[in-house]
């Protein structure tokens, strides 16, 4: 793992565990403030008041200064990774290639990366050996090594479907109940299942193909939500889609509306997801120096499925945006600064959009309160920034600090 220096923000040592910090301007996750102070005791905020205009002045020494052109925001959530994946050309032949001791060393790193871009919290969509679960406890006993992960665990797949690899291939009713089952007792925070097939295994299931039909998915759903778990589906085809939607999942993963005659968006399918309860979750974001991966007929379908992501939103959809981080070069673990652009690009208003990543994204995630608000009671996880992301998006990727559960991260 990559190594780094940790320091509480404070220089009191007799109060090490309480400080403030000063920042030149705010998104709390809702809204715009001017000059404000953010107080943190114990992990914890505890209090967020305005604050001098002057960022100059002498402060006292549990203060900490962001400077004049600061701009902090709630750390953000990615609501759509893949830790195990390297971003490598070919992730999957890297993910069968190593074990586990092995594969777990590359997801430190990755976590690790993410973290020093100012995304706390992750949500992984498909791993290995319940791996996830296993770092999450790592992270939760020191929070400071990186963002807190919700994991799924291995995602429900048919026999050699989407993802097999990971080793979470089920069917039929009971096995699939079997399944939910073992992923709450082994402490994942949701359930993922491919309802259809996806574009790198997709010599086994096209990705405009269902694998699960409607009843499985109900029973997924209906497994989950005893459990108290949220159901995250992977779905790219218009039948997966709908089918996900009538089985009341809580987050649609891809939302391509795929055909074997490609993407075909239509205006019900339209706005069945966006009157739904679902969340939708737009997988954007690209490290603009990579090349796209060869999937031309998906490259092929880009204006259209753009334009899909941009009418739900103007249809009131509740939008996410997960990164898909680590399914290739062109999407490292950092990434997520980049879908924010994406979205703005797309005509998402600068604050929706950095909702969809702070205050949104808690709500899909199920760690609203705690995650997503710079407000008395979450916890202290925070990305401060140089430049305004409002007026340019790609001042989120200008780190000047990084705060996880109110440590500060160098």
């Amino acid at each position: 793992m990559l190594s780094r220096q940790v320091f509480f923000s404070t220089r009191n040592t007799t109060s090490v565990n309480s400080y403030t910090i000063r920042t030149a301007s705010l998104f709390d996750g809702h809204e715009l403030s001017g000059p404000s102070a953010v107080t943190v005791t114990d992990g914890v905020i505890t209090g967020v008041e305005p604050a001098s205009t002057d960022l100059t002045e002498t402060s006292a020494d549990n203060v900490v200064d962001l400077g004049h052109d600061s701009f902090l925001l709630p750390g953000l959530i990615d609501s759509h990774v893949h830790l195990a994946f390297d971003a490598g050309p070919d992730p999957v032949a890297s993910l069968q290639r190593i074990d586990d001791t092995e594969l777990l060393a590359g997801m430190r790193t990755a976590a690790d990366s993410m973290l020093r871009a100012g995304i706390t919290t992750v949500r992984d969509l498909g791993d290995r050996s319940y791996l996830t679960v296993a770092l999450g406890d790592e992270f939760r006993h020191q929070p400071h090594l990186g963002p807190e992960i919700l994991s799924a665990g291995p995602p429900l797949t048919t026999p050699l479907g989407h993802c097999h690899f990971f080793g979470g291939e089920v069917e039929g009713a009971e096995g699939l109940r079997q399944a939910v089952r073992e992923r709450h007792a082994r402490g994942c925070a949701v359930v993922k299942i491919m309802a259809s097939g996806g574009n790198m295994t997709s010599e086994s299931v096209a990705p405009h193909v269902s694998q699960y039909g409607l009843d499985d998915l109900r029973v997924v759903v209906d497994e989950a939500h005893r459990l108290g778990l949220p159901v995250a589906a992977h779905t790219h085809g218009v039948t997966a889609i709908m089918e996900a939607v009538e089985a009341g999942v809580d987050t649609l993963e891809h939302v391509s509306f795929l055909t074997e005659a490609g993407s075909r968006p239509d205006p019900e399918a339209l706005a069945a997801v966006a009157e739904s309860g679902s969340f939708v979750s737009l997988t954007l974001g690209r490290d603009p120096g990579q090349p796209l991966p060869d999937h031309p007929a998906m490259i092929a379908q880009a204006r259209i499925i753009l334009g899909a992501f941009r009418d739900l939103y103007k249809m009131g959809a509740k939008v996410v945006l997960g990164s898909d981080a680590g399914i290739g070069p062109f999407k490292p673990h950092d990434v997520l600064p980049y879908a924010v652009s994406d979205a703005v690009d797309l005509g998402f208003s600068p604050l929706d959009a950095l909702a969809s990543v702070t205050s949104v994204a808690a709500r899909a995630c199920g760690v609203e309160g705690r995650k997503g608000r710079i407000a008395v009671g979450a916890d202290a996880d925070f990305l401060a920034v140089g430049g305004n992301p409002v007026t340019a998006p790609a001042a989120l990727r200008d780190v000047r600090a990084v705060f996880r559960a109110g440590v500060r991260v160098r």
